[in-house]
């Protein structure tokens, strides 16, 4: 398959890492949206946030759109989800609307469930959402969005709960990461993000779709069964999770007890 493919966000930790990897295919055109602030030559510098045709047009011709733009952090304001997060992807979505690419995938996110760290279901897509700060809720609309967009244009959705997939170098798990063992459970590596939005590019006969995208994780509570079954993602990585408690006994048991 060839085509053309569009990434807003592209010089965001997420972004550099899919444009590597779609670039490494050398099968698709990529047009590249973003503020752009690493000054990158082949990327459109322009603010979402803020609808514009010189931008938008860019969407005219396009296979697959891949909506990463927006404020990338769980402790993101209000003032700011809703410029830079729910503005912004109610802006993508009408320049979708109005150059009609055939399918959108948009980066929702792990935090539309996180009310659930603390209780013991699975994790489907069909659970209740229980987001539970601005950065959530925000990705919870775009579903939404996404789900009234696809009715009424006709546009391919797939909207993917993203795991923890760590933006420093190497992206390599362990007790250092955030929210402790719930953290390492939704681990997502390089490699599984990549394939994972490769297969929605691809994937046929998929109208709408909210999909969990995590590694093969043992332990973990996240379905992703289902994002096998709809787009054929296959994970080849997966992490055990540790506790920093249990690391800490297993290292304090490393030393001579004192006589």
């Amino acid at each position: 398959m060839t085509g053309t493919v569009l990434i807003t966000g592209a010089t965001g930790s997420i972004g550099t890492k899919l444009r590597k990897h779609i670039e490494s295919l050398a099968i698709y055109d990529l047009r590249l949206l973003c503020l752009n602030r690493a000054a990158d030559p082949r990327v459109f510098t322009a603010d979402l946030s803020e609808y514009d045709k010189d931008w938008a047009r860019h969407f005219e011709g396009v296979d697959t759109a891949i909506h990463l733009a927006g404020n990338p952090y769980s402790t993101a304001t209000w003032a700011s989800v809703q410029r830079h997060n729910i503005d912004l992807t109610l802006n993508v979505f009408r320049a979708a609307e109005e150059f009609g690419p055939k399918r959108l995938v948009f980066a929702s996110s792990n935090w539309v469930m996180a009310g659930y760290r603390f209780e013991r279901q699975r994790l489907t897509t069909s659970l209740s959402p229980w987001p539970i700060n601005p950065y959530g809720c925000g990705k919870l609309f775009g579903e939404r969005a996404g789900r009234d967009l696809s009715q009424r244009t006709g546009i391919s959705f797939i909207a993917l709960r993203i795991g923890d997939c760590q933006h420093a170098e190497g992206n390599v798990p362990g007790p250092h990461m955030e929210n402790g063992v719930w953290g390492q459970r939704m681990w997502l590596s390089d490699h599984d993000l990549c394939h994972g939005v490769e297969r929605a590019i691809v994937a046929e006969n998929v109208s709408f779709a909210i999909l969990n995208l995590m590694s093969a994780n043992p332990g973990m509570r996240w379905d992703i069964d289902e994002t096998r079954r709809t787009i054929g993602y296959q994970p080849q990585d997966g992490h055990v999770a540790v506790s920093k408690a249990r690391l800490k006994k297993r290292t304090d048991s490393s030393y001579p007890k004192a006589k």
